[in-house]
């Protein structure tokens, strides 16, 4: 996928000062949505988050990973911990060359499920980070991005 002309691209972290540090894991296997899981627990670890933080964006990843397995036919998660001192984030941007979303408003809806699942996953994932954002283009896949940070004075 192209990112929009003069828009930065959804798959790059933002960059900043401190211990900035990224992996990327491929999600190939069930064993890798709980690869992700522990990875993201480890780096909300890093930036000093609660455990109420890191149980929401833990379940938010486990969520994204498995609809980037089941819906996109597998793909990756990019994980970085950036920011400066003050105010640490944890981005996660998974990316998928699937089919696609071809009715974006119908897949962030609760109950909407092309799965037989129950249809949270998308939705669900939305309201437990402090940012999101989703792009995709049928037939070509989708990218979604999603972050979670800590203050401090």
């Amino acid at each position: 996928m192209r990112p929009e002309a003069g828009r930065p691209e959804a798959g790059r972290p933002e960059a900043g000062r401190g211990e900035n540090s990224a992996e990327t894991i491929p999600i190939r296997t069930g064993a890798d949505v709980s690869r992700v899981r522990r990875s993201v627990a480890t780096a909300m670890a890093v930036i000093g988050a609660s455990r109420i933080e890191t149980t929401r964006m833990v379940t938010a990843a486990s969520e994204l990973a498995r609809n980037t397995l089941d819906y996109g036919g597998g793909g990756e998660v990019l994980i970085a911990v950036v920011g400066r001192m003050t105010r640490r984030k944890v981005e996660l941007v998974f990316t998928d060359h699937g089919p696609g979303i071809s009715d974006m408003s119908k897949a962030l809806t609760d109950g909407y499920s092309t799965g037989g699942g129950l249809g949270l996953g998308l939705s669900g994932a939305r309201r437990l980070c402090k940012e999101f954002e989703i792009r995709s283009v049928p037939g070509e896949g989708t990218v979604v991005k999603v972050a979670s940070w800590t203050e401090r004075p």
